[in-house]
C-alpha cells in the first residue's frame, strides 16, 4: 500500500491516477477506468471523474495507493 498525499479536499480518480504514477497520460487513465482496471474501495469503478477523498484506497494493476491529506 502506498500512501499518496494530496493538498486539496479532493482529487478526480483520472489525475490522481496520473499523480500517483499508475499511469503516464491522461489517456491511459481513461482507458484503465473504462476497461474496468481499476477499483476504488474494492468496487471496479468506471467513473473516470469520481471524487477521491482522504481514506480511499484505489487499486490498479495489483498495487493500491491511499488518499492521503
Amino acid at each position: 500500500m502506498q500512501d499518496i498525499l494530496i493538498t486539496t479536499e479532493f482529487i478526480k480518480l483520472d489525475a490522481f491516477l496520473k499523480f500517483c504514477g499508475a499511469v503516464y497520460t491522461g489517456g491511459e487513465a481513461k482507458e484503465s477506468v473504462i476497461y474496468g482496471e481499476v477499483k476504488v474501495n474494492g468496487e471496479i469503478c468506471l467513473q473516470r471523474g469520481k471524487k477521491l477523498y482522504k481514506g480511499d484506497i484505489v487499486e490498479i494493476d495489483n498495487i493500491c495507493y491511499r488518499v492521503m491529506q
